[in-house]
């Protein structure tokens, strides 16, 4: 019982420590599976806090399968963004362990923009989930829309 007490005081202890966006310094590692026009795929995104309320950063994607994956170039495959985001957990202050952001990202495939939202359960670990879409695609004709078109990210983020 003394195991199950002290365990549970750790873990609560973790959880109001979390805090999913602490501004300038701040860098965040996010990997998660996304899944866009069909096709699923793995991503790894990292964002740096540049100020209290913004943040730049990377993401890379890769898709593995799809309906009729195995005819497209692995160029379509492939995507990466820079990205730029409006951290704004503090200031709709639901609670320090959240974050809210809505973003522009600039790919090789397209320019769009993003939403996504983290929430940190400890310290160092949290989760968080992301809908992207494009505004300009750099090749409308493409032979594979994959990696050009609308995306939900979800997965795992890691502070630090």
């Amino acid at each position: 019982m003394k195991k199950i007490i002290t365990l549970a005081l750790l873990f609560t202890i973790g959880l109001t420590n979390a805090q999913a966006f602490k501004g300038a310094g701040d860098t965040k590692l996010n990997i998660g599976m996304t899944v866009q026009n069909g096709g699923t795929g793995i991503l790894v995104s990292s964002d740096y806090g540049l100020g209290e309320n913004f943040s730049i950063g990377a993401l890379a994607s890769y898709l593995l399968s799809g309906s009729g994956i195995s005819a497209v170039s692995s160029d379509y495959r492939l995507d990466v963004k820079a990205r730029f985001n409006a951290n704004l957990g503090n200031v709709l202050n639901v609670s320090p362990k959240f974050d809210v952001y809505p973003g522009l990202n600039l790919g090789l495939k397209n320019f769009g923009g993003h939403v996504g939202a983290k929430y940190f359960f400890s310290e160092g670990f949290g989760v968080f989930t992301e809908f992207s879409t494009p505004f300009a695609k750099y090749d409308k004709d493409a032979i594979s829309k994959y990696n050009n078109g609308s995306s939900f990210n979800i997965g795992a983020s890691f502070n630090l």
